[in-house]
C-alpha cells in the first residue's frame, strides 16, 4: 500500500440503492448555538466538533498546547512513515446542483460558495466531479454531440449556462480546484445493442461500437479542451459512469473488456497524441461489481493489459453495493494505481442524520484514506427542497437528497444535510497536497483518527469516536501536544502547526 478564521456554524441535514447510513428518518437540523471563536494569535490547535444529535455543527473550539511529552496512556504518536498525497474533498457540480446555485440570489451565492470552497475563510473543498454530457440530474437528457458525426460536436446550453458559469465562479474562490468528469452515455448514434449489432439509440442501456472507439476518444478530448478554454482544467476522466448500470435514465453499459479496449484503442491514444495529461480513472461504480458475471476485480483484469494500464491512473469507487473493503484487494493487486471515491447519495430511502453522518464518515472517508485514497467526491452538492431538478424520466433519482437543500421558494435559505459536514471535516483540516502520516500509540474499539501532513507544514488529524461515551486522545509531537476529547458519537477535525 502508498506508504484554517472560522466557519460559520450552521444547521444540517443524494441515488438510487441504500447506501451505507441506515433509517428512514428525515427532517431539518436545528440551528445549534455558535461555538467558541477559536483564538489564532494563541499557541494552539483549532478543533471542529460534530456530534451525531445535532447539538454541535462544525463548532470551531481552541485547545492550548501541552508540554511536548504526556504521560497520558491516550498518547497518539506520529511516525516518520508516509502514505498516500490527498487532493481533496468535494460533491457533484450537476446541472440541478448548479441550477439551483445561480437562481439564488447574487450576495447569499456568493457567501455559499466562499463557504464551501474558499480555502482561507471557508471549508477550502476542492475536488468536484462533473458530468459530460446529461445525467439524471441534468433536467434534460442530453450528449455535447446528438447528431450523427464529430464535426457536430458542440457545448450544450445546460452545460454554457449553468455548470460552466459556476464552475467558473468556483475557480476565482479556490484556484486549486480539480475536477473529475465522467459521462452517462456515448451519443447515441455510437451504440449498439448489449448482445448483437444492430443500432441501439436509447438512452439507457446498449454497448459502445468499437468501429467508434477513437471517435469517442476524440468526443472526450474536445470536451475537455472546450472546458480547458473556459479556465477549467479537467484533472481527471472516468470512461464510463457505473458501467455495470443499464438501469439509470441515462446510462451505457461498459464491460471490464470493452474499457479496456476503448481505453487501450481509443481514450488513452486520443488524450495522448493531443497533448493532454488528464488522468484516467476505471470503472467509476460499485464495490461488489453489482454481482455481475464476471466482472469481479473489474479495475486488475483491464490492468493486466499492460498497453491499456499505461494509459491508466487508477480507478474510482461507488458504495452502492458492497463494502469498501474490496479495495484491500485492489490495492494490493495494484499498489502503483491511485484510488478515488466518486459518488455516494442520502435520500428518503435511507436519512437519518446521525446514523448517516457517522457511517459514511467511516465507510467512505476513512474508508477511502486509510487504503491510500486521494479523494472523495459525494453526489448533487445542492438540490432543492422538491429533491431537484431531476430528468422525468424512469431510472431518475426523484428521492435524492443533495448536501445541502436550497428554498424554492426564494432560494436563500439553506438546510445542511450529513453529506455537507462529511466533506467540512475532511477539507478544512486535509488541504490539496497533504500527505497521510503514519501514527503510533493509543487505540480503543470504536475510535479511529488519521493524521495527515499539510503542504505548509501544519497537521491535520481526523477523529472518529462512534462509542456511546466521550473519549480523550492526546496528539504528541517533538514540540507540543494537543488534548482532544472527542464527545460520544461525533466527528472531530483538528489543525495545528508547531
Amino acid at each position: 500500500m502508498m506508504k484554517k478564521k472560522t466557519i460559520l456554524t450552521i444547521f444540517a441535514a443524494a441515488f438510487l440503492m441504500s447506501c451505507s447510513c441506515n433509517s428512514d428518518k428525515s427532517g431539518t437540523t436545528p440551528d445549534p448555538e455558535p461555538g467558541p471563536e477559536p483564538q489564532p494569535e494563541q499557541p494552539g490547535a483549532t478543533a471542529y466538533v460534530t456530534k451525531a444529535d445535532k447539538t454541535k455543527l462544525f463548532v470551531s473550539e481552541h485547545i492550548d498546547f501541552g508540554a511536548p511529552a504526556s504521560m497520558s496512556p491516550n498518547v497518539v504518536r506520529f511516525t516518520d512513515d508516509t502514505y498516500q498525497g490527498v487532493d481533496g474533498f468535494g460533491a457533484a457540480m450537476t446541472v440541478a446542483s448548479c441550477w439551483n446555485i445561480l437562481k439564488m440570489p447574487e450576495e447569499a451565492r456568493t457567501k455559499f460558495l466562499k463557504e464551501m470552497f474558499d480555502p482561507e475563510d471557508g471549508l477550502g473543498s476542492s475536488l468536484i466531479r462533473v458530468c459530460i454530457g446529461g445525467s439524471d440530474f441534468s433536467i434534460e437528457r442530453f450528449t455535447w454531440c446528438d447528431t450523427k458525426g464529430l464535426e457536430n460536436f458542440a457545448p450544450h446550453p445546460y452545460d454554457t449556462k449553468y455548470v460552466i458559469p459556476v464552475l467558473k465562479e468556483i475557480k476565482k474562490i479556490n484556484p486549486s480546484l480539480k475536477i473529475i468528469g465522467s459521462p452517462w452515455t456515448a451519443p447515441l448514434w455510437m451504440k449498439k445493442e448489449v448482445n448483437g449489432t444492430s443500432d441501439h439509440y436509447s438512452w439507457t442501456g446498449g454497448v459502445l461500437k468499437p468501429e467508434y472507439y477513437r471517435d469517442y476518444g476524440e468526443y472526450f478530448v474536445k470536451w475537455i479542451q472546450y472546458m480547458k478554454s473556459e479556465g477549467l482544467d479537467i484533472y481527471a476522466v472516468t470512461p464510463q459512469n457505473e458501467p455495470l448500470n443499464a438501469g439509470n435514465s441515462m446510462s451505457m453499459l461498459m464491460y471490464w473488456d470493452s474499457a479496456r479496449d476503448f481505453i487501450r484503442n481509443g481514450l488513452g491514444p486520443a488524450l495522448k497524441d493531443a497533448g493532454l495529461d488528464t488522468k484516467i480513472l476505471v470503472f467509476d461504480h460499485n464495490y461488489n461489481y453489482d454481482n455481475m458475471s464476471g466482472q469481479a476485480q473489474y479495475p486488475l483484469k483491464i490492468y493486466a493489459d499492460k498497453e491499456a494500464s499505461a494509459y491508466i491512473a487508477g480507478s474510482a469507487w461507488h458504495n452502492y453495493g458492497g463494502n469498501v473493503s474490496e479495495l484491500d484487494k485492489i490495492v494490493a493487486g495494484a499498489p502503483d494505481k491511485e484510488i478515488y471515491f466518486t459518488e455516494a447519495s442520502i435520500g428518503t430511502w435511507n436519512y437519518d442524520f446521525a446514523s448517516c453522518f457517522i457511517n459514511d464518515m467511516r465507510d467512505i472517508f476513512f474508508g477511502t484514506l486509510k487504503r491510500g485514497g486521494k479523494g472523495v467526491t459525494l453526489w448533487n452538492l445542492m438540490l432543492d427542497d422538491n429533491k431537484g431538478p431531476y430528468t422525468d424520466e424512469d431510472g431518475s433519482c426523484k428521492t435524492c437528497y443533495g448536501a445541502v437543500t436550497v428554498l424554492s421558494t426564494d432560494y436563500s435559505k439553506l438546510d445542511y444535510y450529513s453529506h455537507y459536514y462529511n466533506i467540512a471535516h475532511c477539507s478544512k483540516v486535509i488541504r490539496p497536497g497533504a500527505v497521510r502520516i503514519g501514527t503510533s500509540g493509543f487505540t480503543t474499539s470504536g475510535v479511529q483518527y488519521l493524521a495527515f501532513r499539510n503542504p505548509d507544514g501544519s497537521y491535520g488529524v481526523i477523529v472518529l469516536n462512534e462509542n456511546s461515551s466521550d473519549q480523550q486522545l492526546v496528539f504528541l509531537t517533538s514540540a507540543h501536544s494537543v488534548k482532544c476529547t472527542a464527545p460520544a458519537k461525533s466527528v472531530v477535525s483538528l489543525i495545528w502547526k508547531d
